[in-house]
């Protein structure tokens, strides 16, 4: 088994990551938060580059579009990276401008939702095409890094049978996957704070108990990663895609209390830019209903073939 990326993935994360140093980062996403955006110019970038999409390319597909939605998330992208490069191709879709809002049953406050003109919505085994009034969407209060609406349908066309299982797989696919680029970034930054943090006359990281502590969240991280991509490079079947989600949600909540700790709750200030990662991270966990719904979702899959 080869767990190295191909050339066409190195050529594409090295691609994408330059343009990401262009167009993303900590100071952008903070001007872009404060004033509640999307971020139009990031979506054109991506679009003109072609990595939206990497999902259907002959020498690229899902495996790859999911790297991308993590390097994009890793790197604050403000924009909606699961619907545009996996759930929308996923479904056979055409891609609409702006921000794309996914939703199961009764949608609460979706990040984006006061600029989004589109939601896919899940119901039970049925999936609709919502079309949304953004004139009448109402922002709500956020302190999770993304602005926060509660949208307004305006019409709604019910898709082919079976596409709300594709639609949810792949979300909980590219939830899953933004969490992993978001948690690494947050690890790294508490390890090279260890490494750089001197308490009597010691790095903070030379103490064992943190070692043991940043070596299990590294576990963690990376449990998620490899779920994650073998979902998406399976085609995100119900039973993969919810254990990724399942892993995944539930690890972010001990990734973002270990990493805060470690920086003696440093990253809790927003001064400091940890925060804009953890924060970001309990948004995705509220969005997938935590790690419950999609751990009911596994063992129903598990039990359906049993």
């Amino acid at each position: 088994m080869d767990f190295e990326p191909t050339s066409t993935q190195r050529a594409v994360l090295d691609a994408l990551g330059a343009l990401l140093a262009r167009h993303a980062g900590p100071e952008r996403s903070r001007a872009l938060a404060a004033r509640g955006e999307y971020d139009w110019n990031l979506e054109e970038a991506l679009q003109r580059d072609g990595f939206l999409d990497l999902f259907a390319a002959e020498d690229a597909g899902p495996l790859d579009a999911a790297l991308a939605v993590e390097a994009i998330a890793a790197e604050l992208g403000a924009v909606s990276a699961v619907p545009h490069l996996l759930v929308l191709p996923a479904l056979g879709l055409d891609r609409p401008a702006g921000p794309v809002v996914l939703a199961a049953g009764e949608p609460g406050p979706v990040r984006y939702g006061d600029e989004a003109t589109r939601m896919l919505l899940a119901d039970g085994d049925r999936c609709f095409a919502v079309d949304l009034d953004s004139v009448a969407a109402e922002r709500v209060p956020s302190a999770y890094g993304y602005p926060l609406a509660r949208v307004v349908a305006a019409g709604r066309e019910e898709l082919a049978p079976g596409s709300a299982a594709t639609m949810v797989n792949w979300w909980r696919v590219g939830v899953s996957a933004e969490a992993v680029g978001m948690m690494r970034r947050a690890a790294d930054i508490a390890v090279a704070y260890a490494k750089d943090r001197k308490v009597f006359r010691r790095s903070l990281g030379s103490f064992q108990a943190l070692q043991h502590r940043l070596a299990e969240v590294n576990v963690l991280v990376e449990g998620a990663r490899w779920l994650v991509y073998e979902a998406a490079f399976a085609g995100a079947p119900a039973e993969a895609a919810a254990v990724a989600a399942t892993h995944t949600m539930s690890a972010l909540g001990r990734v973002t209390r270990e990493t805060h700790q470690i920086m003696g709750a440093i990253g809790l200030t927003a001064e400091h830019d940890l925060h804009l990662w953890t924060l970001r991270l309990q948004a995705l966990r509220a969005e997938l209903g935590s790690w419950r719904t999609p751990s009911r979702a596994a063992v129903e899959a598990r039990w359906a073939t049993a």
